[in-house]
């Protein structure tokens, strides 16, 4: 289950790693080879990627689009 969650946050935050910091941007290259060698991430390693996504990837709600029909 964690190794599929893992995943998720690669995938989501490929598109955004022009955004990182010098720093940022080595521990996710660091991560990003530890997951193509197909290793699951420890616990410390995880809450990096975890704070990575959380910092970057802002799961914006959609706007309801009724309410500008409404009269």
């Amino acid at each position: 289950m964690r190794f599929n969650d893992q995943k998720k946050y690669f995938e989501k935050l490929k598109r955004f790693e022009p955004k990182f910091s010098a720093k940022e941007k080595e521990e996710y290259k660091m991560l990003l080879k530890r997951h193509k060698d197909d290793e699951e991430l420890d616990r410390l390693s995880f809450e990096k990627l975890k704070s990575l996504y959380q910092k970057y990837y802002v799961n914006r709600a959609k706007p309801n689009l009724d309410d500008l029909f409404k009269k």
